[in-house]
């Protein structure tokens, strides 16, 4: 558009495209998917219970993108109260390999099993199907820096795929430091995330700071401050500017059209990732002002690519085997012997 060919750039800033860093995957996928027998690959099954047109339009460009990867989606259109036992045949299922649900389904509506009912949904999902990494199993994984689900280690765990696709932005853009051990990669680094989401915002703060950061996570009403396994609130003079003015990553996973952060608060080099569906920043204002900025407007494909990555290493650890043991002891699991 004309806007776009008269935007003078400040020195070195950039915009970055989802397809630049989503293209080693997709390349990734394929080589996998070709690999396999078309009866053998892998099949992703969403369940649509809302009624969300944004969701439907979501389903159909997951199912559109599967088929271009060689994999296989269906969205199982479902009323909310026959959910719980659409889930449980799916995870019985063993030719579903992954699951997946467009939330929210219940809003806040109150669970029989304490928290609310969409909380209580995702914990319902078989750890061997959940796509989204979403359930108390990898929630713990995730919190407590534990990387594989069996102690031959041997099965990585999956990951919730928008903080997933955010880790791999920062890794593409150099963000992380290979000179460093795994787990260490982003020592020194500072980050900011607005927005403390239980599936956005809190897992991604929690992922940096295992692997070194200092991550500032700010909400409407808090700031806290995430060091590895480890969390407490900010000082009390600090404010959401100071933590920008020092980071060296800014994430904004605000889900308002109101919410614009001032880009003269972006530090020269740094790397803003815009997860919202709406932009929580001006980009002409950020790519025209700030020298050095790298600046990365959506995150959708690379999510989705990290969804196909998660199924395909779901059917690798699992096969779509609905039984498993859990061995309280060492915190894994392990398919459950053939009967």
């Amino acid at each position: 558009s004309m806007a776009d060919t008269q935007l003078v750039l400040a020195l070195g800033a950039r915009k970055v495209t989802a397809d630049e860093v989503a293209a080693p995957f997709i390349k990734e996928i394929l080589e996998t998917t070709s690999s396999l027998p078309s009866d053998a690959r892998p099949k992703l099954v969403g369940f649509l219970a809302n009624n969300d047109p944004a969701a439907v339009k979501y389903a159909q460009w997951t199912g559109k993108t599967f088929q271009r990867d060689g994999l296989n989606f269906e969205l199982r259109q479902v009323e909310p109260d026959e959910l719980d036992r659409a889930l449980e045949e799916a995870n019985a299922d063993t030719s579903v390999h992954g699951i997946m649900i467009y939330y929210p389904v219940f809003g806040t509506r109150p669970s029989f099993h304490g928290g609310s009912y969409d909380d209580a949904l995702r914990d319902t999902v078989s750890l061997a199907k959940d796509a989204e990494g979403l359930c108390h199993f990898y929630r713990r994984t995730l919190y407590r820096n534990q990387r594989f689900v069996d102690t031959e280690q041997a099965r990585k765990c999956v990951l919730p795929c928008t903080p997933l696709a955010v880790v791999k932005i920062l890794e593409h853009l150099g963000a992380y430091n290979d000179q460093h051990p795994m787990g260490d990669r982003m020592s020194g680094k500072v980050v900011t995330v607005v927005n403390r989401s239980e599936v956005v915002g809190r897992p991604l703060a929690a992922m940096l700071a295992n692997d070194g950061a200092t991550v500032y996570s700010v909400d409407i009403d808090s700031t806290y401050v995430f060091r590895r396994g480890k969390v407490e609130p900010v000082p009390a003079e600090a404010t959401t500017e100071s933590c920008v003015r020092q980071s060296d990553v800014v994430v904004l996973a605000v889900p308002s059209d109101k919410y614009k952060m001032d880009p003269s608060w972006v530090k020269e080099g740094a790397i803003v990732v815009n997860v919202a569906s709406h932009k929580n920043i001006d980009e002409t204002a950020l790519l025209s002002t700030r020298p050095g900025v790298r600046y990365v407007p959506a995150v959708g494909k690379i999510t989705i690519a990290m969804l196909e990555r998660n199924l395909i290493r779901l059917q690798q650890n699992f096969k779509g085997s609905g039984r498993l043991v859990w061995d309280s002891s060492i915190g894994c699991v392990a398919p459950a012997p053939d009967q």
